[in-house]
């Protein structure tokens, strides 16, 4: 009996096959259940699955594809294999991908489908109608919305259509629909996009040029794989690694040793300042060797702290909700914030060392004044780690780089140098002539 795979047991083996037998198990499902699939999966393994096939079967696959999904699976193969896929397609298609491949990967014109529904300003709404049925037995992308262009492509409206069907036949065109059109440039990151989409709740949006000519169409899925890929990216960052280009199962061993290296042996070396700063103290530590029982907590707080912060940052950042120029804004929040945790934590380690010194006798006779220092100490460790962990993304974006570089781990490293200085010093003017 010829057995079948569903599209459910593949997805489900799929991360661990080679590409080999990812060709061999796609060759395993129904006809109807290979296309879905194909559609499914991303463009890496779109393009592994079409170049396993014999020549002669990939013109049927890449036909099945949108221009902007074509021009996402081109870009993920050799170059000596894209003009032979460009060859694949038909005149139209070839002339859409080629134009989209001209645009950066991550701005608007890449994502954009050229395929949408026009209309022109002098039509009536049944002509309108009667138009869009037509286009609608051709290859749309969406039927979300129609635009309106005039005769130079310029975007000149948009109208729903339960606008268009619930308005009268004989009226113009131009008295239904929406004339204050939401676009974006064919320039735009692809991130902005994605918050003047979330921003208004479309469900797509169109692509203009300089001269506010209609290039194509940015559809939410289109957005979600977007969001859904530079949120991975962000947060692979924030945990101290470069982000990884493949899926974790995807990716090989050394790839992702080399991912994870560069940032782990750079938070090493600074953490070897940590050592050079307790020698610093060495003679403190010496003479109060209760000092050093408090050392773990004193650089948590502060690391902890200075993570929250700059997680909290790099998010705002992200959706828009902060910019460069609020940077005055944050630092008066966040010292503000960081002064009332500093005080919080130092009320809970002041009691927490007044009752153990009650019932164990723990830290001697000098267990007040210690108890002071790390309350304290903490205060000023926590707003450091607070102002810290705010800024540095400001920093690092005023530099032209990505804020999501201000890693958790990052901050935490530098709060917990800087932490010691801080703790060992006031620890010199509480405890001067007592223990120290």
């Amino acid at each position: 009996m010829d057995e079948r795979l569903t599209p459910e047991e593949l997805h489900d083996c799929w991360p661990v096959l080679s590409p080999g037998e990812r060709f061999e198990a796609f060759q395993l499902m129904a006809r109807a259940d290979s296309d879905d699939f194909f559609l499914a999966v991303d463009p890496k393994d779109q393009a592994e699955i079409l170049l396993a096939m014999p020549e002669g079967e990939r013109r049927l696959w890449m036909r099945l594809l949108a221009p902007d999904d074509a021009v996402d699976l081109i870009q993920h193969v050799t170059p000596e294999h894209r003009s032979a896929l460009l060859d694949t397609l038909d005149e139209t298609s070839r002339r859409e991908v080629t134009a989209l491949m001209a645009y950066a990967e991550d701005a608007a014109g890449g994502l954009m489908s050229p395929r949408f529904a026009r209309l022109r300003p002098e039509m009536s709404v049944n002509e309108a109608i009667r138009y869009l049925q037509r286009q609608a037995q051709e290859r749309l992308e969406t039927i979300y919305y129609a635009y309106v262009l005039d005769a130079e492509q310029r975007l000149k409206g948009v109208v729903s259509f339960r606008d268009l069907f619930g308005a009268k036949g004989e009226q113009p065109l131009t008295d239904v629909m929406h004339h204050d059109v939401i676009s974006v440039t064919d320039t735009m990151d692809q991130e902005a996009v994605a918050r003047v989409i979330a921003r208004h709740d479309l469900n797509a949006v169109p692509v203009v040029d300089a001269d506010g000519r209609m290039k194509g169409i940015v559809t939410v899925d289109d957005i979600v794989d977007v969001v859904q890929r530079e949120a991975t990216e962000d947060i692979q960052k924030l945990g101290g690694m470069d982000a990884l280009d493949t899926p974790y199962l995807q990716t090989g061993l050394l790839a992702m040793v080399r991912k994870r290296a560069g940032w782990l042996s750079a938070l090493f070396v600074g953490e070897l300042l940590t050592a050079s700063a307790m020698g610093r103290f060495e003679d403190e530590i010496a003479k109060a060797v209760v000092l050093a029982l408090f050392v773990p907590l004193i650089i948590s707080s502060g690391g902890n702290s200075g993570s929250q912060a700059t997680t909290l940052i790099i998010r705002a950042m992200a959706l828009g909700e902060v910019k460069l120029a609020d940077w005055w804004r944050i630092m008066r929040r966040e010292l503000a914030a960081g002064l009332m945790l500093g005080l919080i934590l130092a009320t809970l380690g002041l009691v927490r060392i007044t009752i153990w010194q009650q019932i164990f006798h723990t830290y001697g006779e000098h267990a007040l004044p210690v108890a002071i220092t790390v309350a304290v100490s903490l205060v000023g460790i926590v707003t450091w780690g607070t102002l810290a962990g705010s800024m540095l993304p400001f920093v690092i974006r005023r530099l032209g780089h990505d804020p999501a570089s201000a890693s958790a781990p990052f901050v935490a490293t530098l709060v917990d140098v800087s932490g010691l200085v801080i703790y060992f010093s006031v620890a010199q003017v509480i405890l001067q002539g007592s223990l120290l």
